[in-house]
């Protein structure tokens, strides 16, 4: 069976936007909306622990912000959840990994990756 974790931003692509959250992130940290990218990436780079990590892992990622996340995925009963999300897509079927409420609690990527890997071992 194929299967893929997908995070979705609370975020839209593009340098525009690239730039309005780091610029956010920066001149007021406390009313930013995506833990996640918080969490994988500082102000200007990746997190080096959420790089390694995902570098290193065997488990097979997909990263999208939620532009994105609706071309791809225009039929998902996930297009009008709260953002950001985890999702696991098991053979082209989308299923709640980790609920925005669940990342919002994340304080950095060390807690982010044993979350992944705590619930990965629960399904195997």
């Amino acid at each position: 069976m194929s299967q893929k974790i997908v995070f979705v931003y609370n975020a839209n692509s593009g340098l525009g936007s690239s730039m309005l959250d780091s610029a956010h992130k920066i001149f007021s940290p406390s009313t930013y909306n995506c833990n996640l990218c918080d969490i994988t990436f500082g102000v200007f780079k990746e997190n080096t622990i959420w790089k390694k990590f995902r570098e290193e892992t065997l488990l097979e990622f997909e990263f999208l912000h939620k532009d994105e996340f609706k071309k791809q995925y225009p039929k998902s009963e996930f297009l009008n959840t709260s953002l950001p999300v985890v999702l696991k897509d098991e053979s082209g079927v989308l299923k709640n990994f980790i609920p925005t409420e669940e990342l919002n609690q994340l304080k950095k990527a060390e807690d982010l990756i044993d979350l992944i890997n705590a619930k990965e071992a629960e399904l195997t």
